[in-house]
Order: structure tokens, then C-alpha cells, then sequence
């Protein structure tokens, strides 16, 4: 019986590939319900940058990158202020899907790949608000960057243990 259990039905690989590009589209949806504004700046910190890195290292830098790219397509409509951390998104899901299959399982590898990942998708949001504001640099890493860095760094942290966690079945699946 607990042979049966253990079993999984998996009945192709593009079929799951897609059920996953698909999963890690809402996924990264639903975080962004999970927002906490900030006075100081226009963009909120979220929950999508936790599903941004895991699509690029469960997925791959192709898949994680395709479903990131859906995500911005997606939300084109509301391209506004925090419309660079979109595109940072797509940027991030491809570097940690690059990087991550080397890290084998070395936490710390992969902790630091997700961090670089992320700082990638905060440059990126911040270059978008160069575009919309004309201040100066400094004051553009105190809106886009500074106050990210302590929740990006739990959230790559928490990211790390769910894909060392997983990342064995995962291969499988994916």
C-alpha cells in the first residue's frame, strides 16, 4: 500500500512544464496581493521576488524566464511606477535559473545566487524609476533599493530552504 502511495503519475514532461510555467504565473499574481506600501517610495514590498526566484530555479532559466514574461505581458495594462521590477522579474527568473543547477547542494551558494538575483531585479526596478523621477542617485537607491534589502534577504533565505527542500523532486517532475 504504501508503494501506491509513493507513486506518482506523471504523464509527460511538457505537460507538467507547462502546469508549472502556469502555477509559478499565479503564484507570482497572487503575491503581489501581498503588499505592504511604504510611505517613502511608490513601490510596495511584496511577495512576488519569493515566487520570482523559485520559477527561475525550479523551472529552469528558459521556463522560469517564459513564465516571468507571461507575468509582465500580462501585466502590461498596468505599467506604471514599478513596471522596471516587472522586467527585473524576467531578469531574475533567468540569472537563478542559469546559476542555481551548479550550486548543487550547497545552501549558501544558492542563498547567495538568489541575493544576486534579486539585487538584479531591484537595479532593474530602480533604473524604471530613473526614467519616470529625475533624482539623483542616491535618493533613487533609498526609494528602489535600500528599504527592499532586509524582506528580499528573508525572502531569498526562506526561497533557499523551499528549493533545497525540494529541488530533488523537483527534478523529477520538471
Amino acid at each position: 500500500m504504501e508503494a501506491i502511495l509513493r507513486r506518482e503519475i506523471i504523464v509527460n514532461k511538457t505537460a507538467c512544464r507547462v502546469f508549472g510555467v502556469v502555477v509559478f504565473i499565479l503564484l507570482t499574481a497572487l503575491g503581489g496581493f501581498v503588499r505592504i506600501p511604504l510611505p517613502f517610495t511608490p513601490v510596495p514590498i511584496t511577495l512576488q521576488t519569493f515566487f520570482v526566484l523559485l520559477a527561475g530555479a525550479f523551472l529552469g532559466r528558459n521556463l522560469g524566464m517564459l513564465a516571468q514574461g507571461i507575468y509582465l505581458f500580462l501585466s502590461v495594462a498596468g505599467f506604471g511606477l514599478t513596471s522596471g521590477y516587472f522586467i527585473g522579474f524576467v531578469v531574475a527568473a533567468f540569472f537563478t535559473g542559469s546559476l542555481v543547477r551548479y550550486t548543487g547542494k550547497n545552501f549558501f551558494l544558492t542563498f547567495g545566487i538568489f541575493c544576486l538575483a534579486d539585487l538584479a531585479l531591484l537595479l532593474c526596478g530602480t533604473l524604471w524609476l530613473k526614467l519616470c523621477f529625475s533624482y539623483s542617485f542616491s535618493q533613487l537607491l533609498m526609494m528602489g533599493v535600500v528599504p527592499f534589502i532586509p524582506g528580499d534577504i528573508l525572502k531569498a533565505f526562506a526561497a533557499t530552504v523551499v528549493y533545497q527542500r525540494l529541488s530533488d523532486r523537483a527534478k523529477k517532475v520538471f
